[in-house]
């Protein structure tokens, strides 16, 4: 949504409408985060406005504002204006949950539903793994201490956990030999490596990501205690550390998959190899474009059946606190653009590189996960161990912000799906920041070969282990 859509009611109206309008609790709540995952990033978290208008005022334009009017401006948009028509991503009866929401007769009920959220944080910081909050039956607890900077994670089929740490330059293995959930062994596989973020494996090899190279460790369960040595199988990545991490995975189709970020916050690298995912034989040969339009993609996965690729987008700073909005995105095949540099979170031309373009050109994400978040790692829940509703659902780790005024993320999130298609957004780990305080910042997802799921944090330089008990 991005221009003020409907004119100053009159007292009448008012009145019927705050006779009219009920909200449920559930219903409110089902609102609430669907506001904030959508509109907030143009609109504010508390519809005060930032690159769109306000929204809570008394000044509206483009009819009344009943909500079949609102239906028709927020489905259709106002093109012209810059409003997007959002009936191309949202449903009709999500469509109908945000136009209730903006009722004026249900301003005090958005304020509630704001001041609820705000409510639940304790008064005083809380520290360590008593801070956090899980679902009913979910148990956290630490697999691993003292990992400097982890990042990605990669798990073999008999539970030996490799991960990344572009801090320390290190790649460790994670030993739990008696398998009682915690690993007893942190051992350095490999040291002195140019920020080895990326960690893959693939027929019984394991390949390590740096800035510019991929390395490839042999027979790598055999040899990893023994710092074995390795090869370089392509070394011509580009150098620049600005979005340089990568974060690298071997896809069902045998490839390795390889992003190239933006080295930049905005700048048009359409025709170089930047903002783009990448992907190659194991031996480096065949080296070939999958995705562009991608500004930094530190995270994607594949879904456990269609065989699809999924990934995380971070949105461009510098337009505010509330916008853009970072990304998940869907890649069902080759080439397909998902718009960066010219439009950010599927709605939001961008002032420099957007002018003459219009979003429409470019595929937009399943979901805007929120401005700022930074969304890392992501992972389909494939164990047995969970509940079934969480069979084939997405984890997603949030870093969090860096720049924002009142920092948001620090969390692991449950994206749940019907086809390709958000049914919703909701906390599934939570608690690392209390009252602006951070404890941990998520970065990757593994699941284990039990079911449990492991999230590195490179903050509080631990891996966690997520376990459910019926």
């Amino acid at each position: 949504m991005h221009n003020k859509v409907l004119t100053l009611a009159a007292p009448a109206m008012v009145a019927a409408l705050l006779s009219s309008a009920a909200y449920s609790a559930p219903e409110l709540t089902a609102a609430h985060k669907l506001y904030q995952a959508n509109c907030a990033q143009c609109h504010g978290k508390d519809l005060q406005g930032a690159a769109g208008p306000n929204l809570a005022d008394a000044t509206w334009l483009h009819g009344h504002p009943t909500k079949a009017n609102l239906v028709r401006v927020i489905g259709k948009g106002l093109i012209d204006k810059g409003m997007p028509a959002w009936d191309k991503q949202l449903g009709s009866a999500q469509v109908s949950q945000l136009a209730e929401y903006l009722l004026p007769a249900n301003a005090a009920a958005r304020k509630a539903a704001a001041g609820t959220g705000r409510a639940t944080a304790p008064a005083a910081p809380a520290k360590g793994l008593s801070a956090l909050t899980l679902p009913k039956g979910f148990q956290i607890a630490v697999y691993a201490d003292k990992v400097d900077g982890a990042r990605e994670l990669a798990v073999t089929d008999s539970g030996l956990v490799f991960v990344g740490s572009t801090k320390a330059g290190k790649v460790y293995a994670l030993v739990d030999a008696n398998k009682d959930g915690v690993a007893e062994k942190v051992v350095t596989v490999a040291e002195g490596l140019n920020n080895p973020n990326g960690v893959a494996l693939l027929n019984g090899d394991l390949y390590v990501g740096e800035i510019s190279r991929i390395l490839k460790f042999d027979d790598i369960e055999k040899n990893y205690a023994a710092k074995p040595a390795y090869k370089v199988i392509k070394s011509d990545l580009p150098t620049e550390t600005w979005h340089g991490a990568k974060y690298i995975k071997a896809g069902p189709d045998g490839k390795l998959y390889i992003p190239i970020g933006a080295p930049c916050n905005v700048c048009d690298k359409e025709n170089e190899a930047y903002a783009k995912i990448w992907r190659m034989n194991p031996d480096g040969s065949n080296w070939e474009l999958y995705a562009r339009g991608v500004r930094n993609t530190v995270g994607f996965t594949w879904h456990p059946v269609t065989k699809e690729l999924w990934f995380t987008d971070n949105g461009r700073d510098e337009m505010g606190d509330n916008t853009p909005s970072c990304e998940l995105n869907v890649a069902p095949k080759a080439g397909m653009h998902f718009g960066f540099p010219y439009c950010h979170g599927g709605v939001l031309p961008d002032p420099q590189f957007g002018k003459g373009k219009s979003c429409d050109a470019y595929v937009p994400p399943v979901a805007a996960l929120g401005p700022h978040v930074a969304p890392l790692g992501l992972a389909f829940y494939t164990g047995t161990q969970f509940p079934e509703q969480y069979r084939n659902q997405l984890l997603i780790a949030e870093h969090g912000s860096w720049n924002r005024a009142n920092k948001i993320g620090y969390q692991v999130r449950l994206v749940t799906l019907h086809g390709n298609k958000l049914v919703s957004d909701t906390a599934f780990i939570d608690g690392f920041l209390q009252n602006e305080e951070v404890s941990g910042r998520p970065v990757d997802i593994a699941v284990m070969p039990d079911g449990s799921i492991l999230v590195s944090d490179d903050h509080a330089h631990k891996v966690y282990r997520v376990t459910y008990q019926r």
